[in-house]
C-alpha cells in the first residue's frame, strides 16, 4: 500500500550553492552560514537574518548579559521553537544585538555543502 503525503512547502528558499542551517525536526531552511556572526555558547548561534521563522510576542527577560524584550521564534513548518530574537535592549552596550536572533543548536542540523570545508570548523563573523 502506498501512502500519499502532501509535500512540504516552506515560506523561503536559502541558495543551494550555500551551507545552510536546517531545522531538525522538519528540514525547514533557517540560515545561510554567511549570516552567523557568533556563537553564543556550546548551546546556541547567534545569526543576522534567518527565514521560515514566526515571532512570538516580546516579553522582558533578564540574561546574563541584562534586561531584554524577547520573543521567541519558532519553525513556521513544524511550530517547533527554535530560539528567540532580540526587540530590545534597555542597556546602551547591548543594543547591538537588538533584531538579531538566537537558534539553539540542538533544533538545527547542518545542510548544502559542509563537506567542503569540513563539518567541525566553525567560522565566525565579527
Amino acid at each position: 500500500m502506498v501512502k500519499l503525503t502532501k509535500a512540504k512547502t516552506f515560506q523561503a528558499y536559502l541558495d543551494s550553492c550555500h551551507r545552510r542551517y536546517s531545522c531538525v525536526h522538519c528540514r525547514a531552511h533557517l540560515a545561510n552560514h554567511d549570516d552567523l556572526i557568533s556563537k553564543v555558547s556550546d548551546m546556541s548561534l547567534g545569526f543576522c537574518l534567518v527565514v521560515n521563522v514566526g515571532c512570538g510576542p516580546a516579553e522582558e527577560r533578564l540574561l546574563l548579559t541584562g534586561l531584554h524584550a524577547v520573543a521567541d521564534i519558532y519553525c513556521e513548518n513544524c511550530h517547533t521553537t527554535l530560539g528567540w530574537k532580540y526587540e530590545q535592549a534597555f542597556e546602551l552596550s547591548q543594543k547591538y544585538k537588538e533584531g538579531k536572533y538566537i537558534i539553539e543548536l540542538s533544533h538545527m542540523i547542518k545542510d548544502n555543502g559542509w563537506d567542503c570545508e569540513g563539518e567541525g570548523k566553525l567560522r565566525l563573523h565579527s
